[in-house]
């Protein structure tokens, strides 16, 4: 039981203020005596100082004051508050004074006049240190005498005694209730803690068997709630991206499974005689195959990019000579499909450090994308500016746009903005996967914009060159 973390939070608030009581009541405990004697010594001094000044005003001298020493002591003394206890039998309490020898006297030369302590008995001559530690007595601003404190109390009375014992036992009921007090807090806030943790703890454990989507209730904004909310997030993440490996594992056994029935069913037929070898057919196979291997080579790819192993060729480019090569090889579809095909850039740019295969690639796909969906009489308008000190590219087109809820998922793999368009028309569902890779990999950045039926436009951010 006490392996568990609630325990152990509660235990330790027990641990923290049982130590954090019981230092302060020993330090109280053995401080309180020595605390006591001095209050009970300041408060006969500063009495007994009024008393042998008037008594040296009065005579002169110190002569006859050891032999009034009691009398003068009683008389300075203050009477204590009554205790709820009896008086002592034959005492009357209000009356009774602190009879114990507390306080002497020397005269201004530290002549010992009454004694406190057994090793200077009167006569004697005090050292200088001990006189400077005594308390001087002055009359008409001349030092006439020395008040001597006892070092210790010999004993304390009934009353003192008394007060100790009540402060003992204030000090074992703090600690008692600091205790308990720290019992309580350490178990609603062990409470606290753990439940959160033991929900995250259950909702791992429902991932673990599988059931991916989990999701804790977030009930605050601290450290825990934070995790709380990051474990929601990756949770959801995790489902999404495991739906999308069932997905993408469909959709390559689709697009696997449609080529590999044409070739074998040709070849098949061949082979049987139902059908004559002819080019016409042999090449029908081969189209089939080459689709076959930009599939698989677009696989391969993002499989390179995933595991951060694709090779990249770097090298200074400037934006405008990669967009003019990039639409030179679209110039004649542009003719074919009647379509306005137009490139602006930024006068002055700096160039950017790329590998320019692979982001002729990237152009490639999304040029590829933009005649795809842009009807006889549109435009593209590929377009490259200094955008906050990096090179901003974008690939607009007058095409029938894509619609809100699939934008955010258009760079996910086999995600197709066109439902009814399969690898008939040669699109793998790839494309944008991969420009967003190759992207990636340059230390850039690639989104899209589009309003249905108005278009789209495909941003590139990417790094200048270092000039250094």
């Amino acid at each position: 039981m006490f392996k568990t973390l609630y325990w152990k939070l509660a235990l330790a608030f027990v641990a923290v203020a049982f130590t954090t009581a019981a230092l302060v009541a020993v330090f109280i405990r053995v401080t309180s005596a020595s605390r006591l004697t001095q209050l009970i010594i300041d408060q006969q001094r500063s009495s007994m100082e009024q008393t042998l000044a008037n008594y040296y005003t009065e005579n002169g001298s110190w002569e006859g004051v050891a032999s009034q020493w009691r009398e003068l002591q009683h008389e300075s003394s203050p009477a204590p508050a009554p205790p709820p206890e009896e008086p002592l039998p034959g005492e009357n309490f209000l009356v009774r004074r602190d009879r114990r020898n507390l306080l002497g006297l020397a005269d201004a030369q530290g002549i010992v006049i009454v004694s406190v302590e057994r090793d200077y008995p009167e006569g004697s001559q005090l050292p200088a240190d001990l006189l400077a530690q005594g308390d001087p007595i002055e009359v008409n601003n001349q030092r006439v005498g020395v008040i001597l404190t006892a070092s210790g109390l010999p004993n304390f009375n009934p009353e003192e005694a008394l007060f100790l014992e009540r402060t003992n036992r204030a000090l074992m009921l703090g600690i008692l209730g600091a205790l308990l007090a720290a019992l309580v807090m350490g178990i609603l806030l062990a409470r606290t803690l753990t439940n959160p943790l033991k929900a995250l703890t259950k909702a791992a454990q429902s991932i673990a068997e599988g059931r991916l989507e989990q999701e804790v209730r977030v009930a605050s904004h601290d450290e825990i709630g934070q995790l709380a909310a990051a474990f929601n997030r990756m949770s959801q993440e995790v489902a999404r991206s495991n739906l999308l490996r069932r997905q993408m594992t469909a959709d390559i056994a689709h697009d696997l499974r449609t080529p590999l029935t044409v070739i074998g069913g040709y070849v098949e037929s061949m082979r049987d005689g139902v059908l004559q070898p002819t080019p016409q057919r042999f090449a029908l196979i081969h189209t089939e195959i080459e689709r076959l291997q930009k599939l698989v080579g677009d696989l391969r790819v993002l499989s390179q990019a995933d595991a951060g192993e694709l090779p990249l060729n770097p090298q200074r480019i400037s934006p405008a000579a990669l967009l003019e090569r990039a639409i030179q090889l679209f110039q004649h579809q542009a003719a074919q499909q009647n379509i306005a095909l137009s490139v602006e850039t930024e006068a002055g740019m700096p160039e950017i450090w790329v590998d320019e295969d692979r982001m002729m690639q990237v152009m490639d796909n999304l040029l590829s994308n933009a005649f795809r969906y842009t009807p006889a009489g549109g435009k593209i308008l590929v377009k490259a500016w200094n955008k906050n000190g990096r090179a901003r590219i974008m690939v607009e087109d007058t095409g029938t746009g894509i619609d809100a809820e699939d934008l955010p998922f258009i760079f996910d793999r086999f995600r197709r903005a066109d439902k009814s368009r399969h690898t008939e028309s040669g699109e793998s569902g790839l494309g944008l996967a991969i420009v967003k890779a190759l992207v990636e990999s340059h230390g850039g950045s690639v989104w899209a914009e589009s309003k249905p039926s108005e278009g789209s436009a495909f941003f590139i951010e990417l790094p200048f060159a270092n000039t250094g």
